[in-house]
């Protein structure tokens, strides 16, 4: 199974990227107004429960996290872009419940990332992107403007010059390793929010991640949880996630 690529020629001459920008707002559900959903585990970081339309987020130290924030869009109906994160397992992606046939990847965009962020954002709902050196004030500035105008999420795996908050993993415990031994059974990671607008509000949710098969720690047994990703090895990119927040 693989991520959505779609080419298209049209005798009326139309660009390609017309045809399918007419594909995605002709399946696309609800395209403005409201909240982008989150999985529960997370949804206690964000005000509202869900990200803001018009918005940028940071999530500087995880694509683990990166996933976790698209999963429940995606799961919702909406069309993921995702720019420059080579390490973004299409079966991890597909193990949290990510549509492949409603995902657009650019692995490797090269120096045309953010022309390439730019035009996700003008079709899509919500794109995520690690841009390989910091973007210039003038052009983040242009692309916000965009994103508001459309109404989409971007999410930023890496520093921004103006976010709408900023989660990072703050703490990791890992289960099942011992002093240079074992094997990696689960993770229990602490998520922060921090606002990135000066409000100085900060949300923590309490996230445990564990992979191969249903795997309950015991301070998170019997607390809701998603699918385990198809294979154990991707485990830490879309294993478990219980909620915990705090």
């Amino acid at each position: 199974m693989s991520s959505a690529t779609a080419t298209s020629s049209s005798p009326s001459g139309r660009a390609p990227a017309s045809g399918l920008q007419d594909q995605i707002d002709a399946m696309q559900a609800t395209r403005l107004g409201g909240l982008l959903p989150t999985l529960p585990a997370l949804a206690g970081l964000f005000p509202g429960g869900g990200l803001r339309h018009g918005c940028v987020y940071t999530v500087p130290n995880s694509t683990a996290l990166v996933m976790a924030l698209l999963a429940a869009p995606s799961r919702d109906g909406a069309w993921c872009g995702v720019v420059g994160l080579p390490d973004f397992g299409i079966e991890a992606a597909a193990g949290l419940g990510i549509a492949l046939d409603r995902l657009v990847q650019v692995p490797r965009p090269g120096d045309r990332w953010l022309a390439v962020t730019a035009a996700l954002v003008d079709a899509l709902p919500v794109v995520a992107v690690r841009p390989p050196a910091p973007a210039r004030s003038a052009d983040a500035a242009r692309l916000a403007a965009r994103l508001r105008q459309r109404g989409g999420v971007l999410l930023v795996a890496g520093p921004w010059t103006a976010c709408e908050a900023e989660l990072t993993i703050a703490a990791r415990h890992c289960e099942g390793l011992g002093p240079g031994h074992g094997s990696l059974s689960g993770m229990s990671v602490t998520v922060v929010a921090a606002a990135g607008h000066g409000g100085g509000m900060t949300r923590k949710a309490s996230v445990v991640l564990a992979g191969g098969g249903p795997h309950p720690s015991n301070d998170a047994a019997g607390l809701p949880h998603l699918p385990a990703g198809r294979s154990g090895a991707a485990w830490d990119e879309a294993g478990f996630l219980r909620e915990g927040t705090g």
